[in-house]
C-alpha cells in the first residue's frame, strides 16, 4: 500500500486548521455569549484560547509520535484501552455533530436574511441542507471540500472588513457593563466558547501528509490558533462596542446584524451570504469527520459490524454518515441554539482533558514506541493545567451538560462490555497503572499473559529456545550508549555459565506483530557484535530477537522462563514511579522475581576502580560479593565508600570501618574503606565519583512526595555521578 504524499506546506495547514474554526463560533455564538458576560464576552474568548493552548501542544506531541494513527480516537485508546477509546469515539462523534448541527441553526438565520422564511420554520429549512449534505457525503462529491479555502478567504476578508470600519465606531457607552454577571459570569462564558477553537486540532488528523509534521504540525496549530483568538476577541469588541447588549443577545446572526449596521442594507446581504457560504460549509465538514468516528470503532469491533460498512459504489460509510445526519436532525429539532453549544462544548472540553492526560500517560510509562520528534514545553505544567482548566470548565457549564458527560460515560461503558469486551488491544495505563489508576479505569486480570502450549504468547516472536540456565537475562530495547558495555556488565554479575540476551522492539497495539518479524539490519548488526564479544571475552552468549506490544510483559517473562539470577538493563537514571503511572523501569522493579541491575553508561569502557557506597540498613555482604565479581572480571579495585553524619563519635566510627575491613577479608581484589562525614551525601558520592570508573549503588528506599506525585524525577546520585553507575535491588537474598 502507498503511503500519503507529504505535500502540505505550513500555509495550507495553518489555512486548513482555520477552516475548522472559522464557522459557528464567530457567526453565531457572539451574541449569546454576551448575555452571559456582557462586553467582557472579548476576555472570555481570550481565556478559552489559553484553556485550549494546552491541548493544541499535547496533539502537536501525540501526532508527531503517530503521523498517521487516525486522530484523537486512537490516542486515547492507545494511552487507556478499548474501553476509553470507546468512550472517546462517542464523546467525539457527539461534539462535531452539535457542532455540525449548531451551524446549520445559525445557518438558517442567517438564510432568513436572504430568503422569507417564517423565523419559526428555520429548523425545517436547516433539515433540508442536512438532507443535501447527507447526499453529497454518501456520494462522495470530493469538490465540495475543495471549495473549503475559498470559503475561508472570503470569510475572512468579509471579518477584515466588519474590523476596519467597526473598531472605530465602538462607544464606550456599550461597553458597560464589562461584568454582566460578575467573574462566575465570565467563567461560564469562557467554557461556553470553547467550542469555537476546537477545530485548531483537526489537522492532527493529516499529519501523515504534511511535510516536516514535527516542525510544521505545532508550528500550525499555534499559529492558526492565535489568528483566530485575535479574529474572535477583536470581533466580540467590534460586537459590544457597536450593538446594544439587549439587541445582541438574543442575536444568533450577529456578523449581519453588524455589517448591515455599519453599510447598509446591501452590505449587510453580502455578509448573509458569507455566514450562509461559512456555515453550510463548516456544516458539511462536519458531517465527513464525525461519520469516520463509529466507522474506525466498527472497524476496532468496538461497534457493530455492520457500521463498518461501505457503499459498493461509492465508497462511502453509508451506515454511519446516515446515523450521524439522522442524530442531528434530531438535535435541531428538539434542543435549542443555548443548548447544543453547551453540549458541544462539554464534550470537547472533556475529550481535551484526555489528550493533555494522553501525553502524561505515555511519557511516564516511556513506552519504547513512543519518541515524538515534538514535545509539548514546559511538560508536565502545560498538561496539567490543561487538565485543571478543563475541569474547572465543565464545572462552570452547569449540571445538564455535566449529567450528559456521565450519560456518554455509561453508554460507552454499556457498548464496550457489549460489542468489544472481546477487544486484544490494551491500554499503556492498563499495563503500567497502579492501583489507584486500574480501580479508577479497569478490572484488573488475576493473570496479565496467556499461554499457548506452555509458551507465552508475547514471545512467539522469538527466534529460538530460550537458555533455561541463564544467569543473567540482557534485555536490549534499542536505547543502550553500548550494547556491549551492558553485556559485559551482565557477564561479570554472572554467577553461572551462560547468558542471555533479547533484543526487543515494542510496537504499538494498531501494528501487528507479523509484519515486523523479518530479521533487519540494525538486528544483524547487533547479533555479530555480542558474537565478538563473546568470543573475546570468552563467555557464552545466547542471542535473540522479540517483536510485543507489551514490554514490560516480554521481559517479566523472559525472567520467569529463564529461571535467572539477574536481569540486568540499561537505564537513564529514571525509575521513579508516579501515583498512577509507572514507567517500564518502575513496574519491573516491582514485578520481577530476579534481582535487578540497571546499569548507567556514561562512556567509560575500562573498568579499573570500583566504588561501592551503601546507604544505610543495606546488606552489606551481598552487595560486596556483586562488587567482587565485577572487579574479579576487570581486575579493579574496590572502594567501600560510607558517608555519615557530622556527629557521628569516633567510637561509632571505628567500629563502622572495622566492620567493614572484615567484610573485606573475603575479598582477592585490592580492597579498602573510606568513611567521610558530611551531611550533604549526594555531593559527597558525586565528588568521589570523579576518581572511579564505576559506581556501584542500592535503590532507594522510598520516594519523596513529590517525585511520587510527579513522577518525572531522577535517581539524584545516578544523575550527579561523574562515572558510569550499576544500581543493584537484591530480592532474592
Amino acid at each position: 500500500m502507498k503511503k500519503l504524499e507529504r505535500s502540505l506546506s505550513l500555509t495550507s495547514v495553518v489555512a486548513i486548521s482555520i477552516g475548522g474554526m472559522l464557522g459557528s463560533g464567530i457567526f453565531v455564538l457572539p451574541g449569546l455569549a454576551a448575555a452571559k458576560t456582557g462586553s467582557s464576552v472579548w476576555l472570555a474568548y481570550l481565556l478559552a484560547a489559553v484553556c485550549i493552548l494546552p491541548a493544541a501542544l499535547s496533539k502537536s506531541e501525540l501526532a508527531t509520535a503517530m503521523p498517521s494513527s487516525g486522530g484523537t480516537y486512537v490516542y486515547i485508546e492507545r494511552a487507556f484501552g478499548p474501553l476509553f477509546g470507546t468512550i472517546a469515539g462517542i464523546g467525539l462523534w457527539l461534539s462535531l455533530l452539535l457542532k455540525s448541527a449548531f451551524a446549520l441553526v445559525g445557518f438558517g438565520a442567517y438564510l432568513t436574511v436572504l430568503v422569507d422564511i417564517e423565523p419559526g420554520l428555520t429548523k425545517y429549512v436547516a433539515l433540508v441542507f442536512l438532507m443535501i449534505i447527507l447526499f453529497l457525503n454518501i456520494l462522495g462529491v470530493k469538490k465540495v471540500g475543495k471549495v473549503q479555502i475559498v470559503v475561508v478567504s472570503i470569510s475572512l476578508i468579509s471579518l477584515a472588513i466588519i474590523l476596519i470600519f467597526g473598531l472605530p465606531r465602538t462607544s464606550a457607552a456599550l461597553l458597560d457593563p464589562f461584568l454582566l454577571k460578575g467573574n462566575m459570569g465570565l467563567f461560564t462564558t469562557v467554557a461556553f466558547v470553547y467550542i469555537s477553537y476546537a477545530g485548531v486540532t483537526k489537522v492532527a488528523a493529516i499529519a501523515g501528509e504534511i511535510k516536516n509534521p514535527s516542525v510544521n504540525l505545532p508550528r500550525a496549530m499555534i499559529l492558526s490558533l492565535f489568528i483566530m483568538t485575535t479574529i474572535y476577541v477583536v470581533v466580540a469588541f467590534v460586537l459590544v462596542g457597536n450593538l446594544p447588549l439587549q439587541e445582541l443577545k438574543t442575536d444568533i446572526k450577529p456578523i449581519y446584524t453588524i455589517a448591515n449596521l455599519l453599510g447598509g442594507s446591501v452590505i449587510g446581504y453580502v455578509a448573509a451570504i458569507v455566514g450562509v457560504i461559512t456555515l453550510i460549509s463548516m456544516a458539511n465538514s462536519g458531517v465527513l469527520a464525525a461519520s469516520r468516528f463509529p466507522f474506525a470503532m466498527a472497524i476496532d469491533k468496538l461497534l457493530p459490524d455492520f457500521m463498518s460498512k461501505i457503499h459498493s459504489k461509492y465508497l462511502t460509510p453509508v451506515v454511519t454518515i446516515t446515523m450521524t445526519c439522522f442524530v442531528m436532525a434530531l438535535v435541531i429539532l428538539f434542543l435549542d441554539v443555548e443548548k447544543i453549544a453547551k453540549l458541544a462544548s462539554a464534550f470537547m472540553v472533556m475529550m481535551f482533558i484526555l489528550v493533555n492526560a494522553c501525553v502524561i500517560v505515555l511519557r511516564e510509562t516511556s513506552a519504547q514506541w513512543y519518541a515524538p520528534p515534538y514535545k509539548s514545553p514546559l511538560y508536565p505544567f502545560v498538561q496539567l493545567f490543561g487538565i485543571g482548566s478543563g475541569i474547572a470548565l465543565l464545572i462552570f457549564l452547569g449540571l445538564g451538560p455535566f449529567m450528559a458527560i456521565i450519560a456518554i460515560l455509561i453508554i460507552g461503558v454499556l457498548i464496550y462490555f457489549y460489542f468489544g469486551k472481546g477487544a486484544t488491544r490494551t491500554g499503556i495505563l492498563r499495563k503500567y497503572g497502579h492501583r489507584p489508576a486500574l480501580y479508577l479505569f479497569y478490572k484488573r486480570k488475576g493473570k496479565e499473559i496467556t499461554y499457548r502450549n506452555n509458551q507465552s504468547e508475547v514471545l512467539q516472536n522469538l527466534d529460538g529456545n530460550l537458555a533455561s540456565n541463564a544467569g543473567v537475562v540482557v534485555p536490549l530495547l534499542g536505547n543502550e550508549t553500548s550494547p556491549e558495555m551492558l553485556v559485559e556488565i551482565a557477564a561479570a554479575i554472572n554467577k553461572r555459565d551462560k547468558i542471555q540476551t533479547v533484543n526487543i522492539t515494542e510496537v504499538p497495539n494498531q501494528t501487528f506483530l507479523d509484519a515486523m518479524v523479518a530479521e533487519s539490519p540494525k538486528i544483524n548488526s547487533l547479533e555479530r557484535r555480542i558474537s565478538q564479544l563473546a568470543i573475546s571475552k570468552n563467555i557464552t552468549i545466547d542471542f535473540e530477537a522479540a517483536v510485543t506490544h507489551e514490554i514490560s510483559d516480554t521481559i517479566h517473562e523472559l525472567s520467569n522462563q529463564t529461571h535467572c539470577d539477574w536481569l540486568v538493563m540499561g537505564w537513564n537514571g529514571r525509575a521513579h514511579s508516579g501515583i498512577l503511572v509507572s514507567n517500564p523501569i518502575g513496574w519491573l522493579l516491582t514485578n520481577i522475581n530476579s534481582d535487578f541491575a540497571l546499569f548507567k553508561d556514561v562512556g567509560v569502557r575500562h573498568i579499573g576502580k570500583v566504588l561501592l557506597a551503601l546507604r544505610p540498613g543495606r546488606k552489606d555482604k551481598n552487595f560486596i560479593a556483586v562488587a567482587d565479581r565485577i572487579c574479579a572480571f576487570y581486575g579493579a579495585s574496590l572502594t567501600l565508600l560510607h558517608v555519615v553524619s557530622e556527629t557521628m563519635s569516633k567510637e561509632d566510627e571505628k567500629a563502622m570501618r572495622e566492620n567493614s575491613l572484615k567484610l573485606l577479608e573475603k575479598v582477592p581484589a585490592k580492597s579498602s574503606v573510606l568513611i567521610k562525614r558530611n551531611s550533604d551525601s549526594i555531593s559527597t558520592i558525586a565528588n568521589m565519583s570523579a576518581s572511579y570508573d564505576l559506581l556501584i549503588l542500592g535503590t532507594p528506599q522510598k520516594d519523596n512526595w513529590l517525585s511520587i506525585l510527579f513522577g518525572t524525577g531522577k535517581d539524584k546520585y545516578t544523575e550527579r555521578s561523574a562515572c558510569s553507575v550499576l544500581r543493584l535491588t537484591m530480592k532474592n537474598h
